[in-house]
């Protein structure tokens, strides 16, 4: 049986996962989760304790989470594919240094912001609080973006002269930015990071990442890799080790 992964439905951090499945091109189907309420259901608990996307469910019944692990485990299901660079060489060590920074550093940059944003859903409203966030969350986000242009070099892509696991979980991030300036909070112009801004380009147009754009949206999705479709819970169940 194939892998499943388990993804949010609304600018989740498991879109990235859904790119490289893309890229990486093997037969795989996908499980959709309503967040937040579906991560906190008992069978996904089971799952994933920490209650959060993506997971990935494998061919032996076992799951694994955190994205940079899942990036990781697909890049070398394939190493032809090109994904990621051997172990042991100063492109490999490259490839980590951009991922970890953008899984942690990049990532959470956005927090603040995005506290704001569910103030805002939950009914929460505090003007002076959100501002307060929002405020907060703009100088990490220019903070990040800076270090991060400092850090990809001149390479044709975020981690060297070919895609890997780095671009597509960037590109699940990065799209951040234009999504809270959707909700009036705006947090930097990605144009004045022009390397990155490049990359951002150069992604927006590439098949996987459209295709998982029209999947998080619930749209008809194209996919150019092996997405054998969605399955449901009844589905899965006797696959499940948990």
């Amino acid at each position: 049986m194939e892998p499943v992964l388990f993804y949010g439905n609304h600018a989740a951090s498991s879109f990235g996962s859904i790119v490289a499945l893309e890229w990486l091109g093997q037969p795989y189907r996908l499980f959709r989760l309503d967040l937040p309420g579906d991560t906190k259901t008992d069978f996904y608990t089971h799952l994933n304790p920490a209650q959060k996307v993506p997971a990935l469910l494998l061919e032996n019944g076992k799951t694994l989470t955190e994205s940079a692990a899942i990036l990781h485990h697909l890049a070398w299901r394939d190493r032809s594919k090109g994904l990621t660079y051997d172990q042991g060489t100063p492109e490999f060590d490259h490839l980590n240094q951009v991922l970890a920074f953008v899984n942690t550093d990049y990532w959470s940059s956005f927090a603040p912001a995005f506290e704001a944003f569910d103030m805002d859903l939950k009914g929460e409203k505090d003007p002076s609080v959100q501002k307060m966030l929002r405020d907060i969350g703009r100088k990490g986000v220019a903070k990040a973006h800076a270090a991060l242009e400092a850090m990809i070099g001149d390479g044709k892509w975020l981690a060297g002269d070919r895609r890997t696991i780095a671009d597509a979980y960037f590109a699940g991030i990065a799209r951040w930015v234009p999504f809270l300036a959707s909700t009036g909070a705006k947090m930097v112009d990605q144009r004045d990071y022009p390397k990155l801004y490049r990359h951002i380009q150069k992604l927006e147009t590439d098949p996987a990442v459209i295709f998982a754009h029209a999947i998080e949206d619930d749209k008809p999705a194209k996919s150019a890799g092996g997405f054998l479709g969605h399955v449901s819970l009844e589905d899965i169940k006797p696959r499940l080790k948990v």
